[in-house]
Parts: structure tokens; C-alpha cells; sequence
């Protein structure tokens, strides 16, 4: 699921749609290598604020490419929760619910460094309403509320 490696002259916009990158619509690259856990989370997390669930994929993505085995379902799960966002956000309804039923199924009981556990539920639910057609496209919350970093950058 990485993005085809950007040359000189391209770009994506929000939704991770290639485009020239002196475009109005181009939106700052993310980092390609991988951050340390707690960062990659604050990246996701302000990413999917600002409506950018694909530049959020290609963090957690990094994250689980460089991840110990123990942590990649998590990684994996949190990345293709995004990509179900990606899609949800293209108007492409059966691959978002389909990719939100895998994520769920790779998400961790118990997450560490404080992603909130309700993570797979509630992509399961956001799936059965996609399959519902129901509109809407709720706020994703990567961790439990008040959890911060110990220390930054980590």
C-alpha cells in the first residue's frame, strides 16, 4: 500500500491523490522513515484532524514496516484503519468497509502506548454503517483520551 516514490515534480493532495507539487491542492509530504511509536501516533493523530487519512497511513505504515514482530498487527491494523478512511473519503464505500473489517481484526485487546482499545470496535461498527449507507464521517481518536508521550519525541 506505499505510495509510488514522489519524483521532483509530484505531489498528493489531502486524500493522497497524486498531483503536481507546485499545485495549490499539494499538501506537505510526511516523513517516509519511521518515527518512534508515541511520535508516529501524534503525527497519525494530527493528520487525521486535518482530514488527511492517507498522509496518516504512510506514518503508521513506516511504523510498521520498522516495527519489533510483536507490535506489527498493531501497526498493520492502525494503518489499514486509515486506508478504510482513505477510501470512506474517495467515495469508495466497499473497499472503506472492507479495509475497516481487516484493521479491526489486527487491532490488539490491549493495545500499548495508549491506543485506545475500542479501536477495532468501533471500526467494525463504522463498517456495518458504511455497509448501511448511512452518511457521516466521525472523528477517529487513535488514542484514549488524556493518555500523553512520557517524554517527547517518543
Amino acid at each position: 500500500m506505499t505510495a509510488p516514490a514522489r519524483g521532483p515534480g509530484r505531489g498528493r493532495d489531502r486524500l493522497g491523490r497524486p498531483i503536481p507539487v507546485n499545485d495549490p491542492q499539494a499538501v506537505p509530504p510526511v516523513p517516509e522513515q519511521a518515527l518512534p511509536p508515541h511520535a508516529s501516533l501524534a503525527l497519525a493523530q494530527s493528520l487525521l484532524d486535518q482530514g488527511r487519512a492517507f498522509g496518516a497511513h504512510e506514518v503508521l505504515e513506516a511504523s510498521w514496516k520498522a516495527a519489533p514482530t510483536t507490535e506489527r498487527d498493531l501497526w498493520q491494523g492502525l494503518a489499514q484503519l486509515c486506508v478504510g478512511l482513505t477510501h470512506l473519503q474517495r467515495g469508495n464505500a466497499v473497499g472503506a468497509a472492507r479495509l475497516l473489517r481487516r484493521a479491526a481484526g489486527r487491532l490488539p485487546a490491549a493495545p500499548p502506548y495508549g491506543v485506545d482499545p475500542a479501536l477495532a470496535s468501533w471500526a467494525e461498527q463504522l463498517a456495518d454503517r458504511v455497509d448501511a449507507g448511512e452518511p457521516g464521517f466521525p472523528q477517529l481518536r487513535l488514542r484514549t483520551p488524556g493518555t500523553l508521550s512520557r517524554r517527547p519525541g517518543c
